[in-house]
């Protein structure tokens, strides 16, 4: 069976999309050695989960729901409604593509899409969602 070992973000302006990551999720961003690429670190090695890279956008921005031509990312988070608020209430410039919602018995989710159109998902275990 395979399993996915990293993910990526394009980006047309990659330092924003920098800021916005490393702003919302505490992410850490390194500049590879061999060009336009930005390695992402999302958490130690230690805790389940992927790192990834971001690097510059070929192409047009996706258009508002549009549909999904790519993999989406969904991130385990410990408070959906704190990080829901802080992307778009704040200057995230982030915008609720998926309003929140339960699903039974695993947790919370809602899909978001960054300042670039991206889309990803947040999700929040708790066994009680209804």
């Amino acid at each position: 069976m395979s399993r996915p070992v990293h993910f990526e973000i394009h980006a047309s302006d990659p330092q924003r999309l920098i800021g916005f990551y490393s702003q919302l999720f505490g992410w850490s961003f390194n500049k590879w050695d061999g060009g336009d690429y930005w390695l992402i670190t999302t958490g130690p090695e230690d805790k389940p989960g992927i790192n990834g890279g971001l690097l510059p956008r070929r192409g047009d921005v996706p258009h508002a729901l549009a549909a999904v031509n790519a993999f989406v990312v969904t991130v385990d988070v410990d408070n959906i409604d704190a990080l829901l608020d802080r992307v778009l209430q704040g200057d995230m410039n982030g915008v609720l593509a998926v309003p929140k919602m339960a699903v039974p018995g695993i947790g919370w989710l809602a899909y978001v899409n960054d300042p670039d159109g991206n889309i990803f998902g947040m999700m929040q275990a708790d066994r009680n969602a209804k």
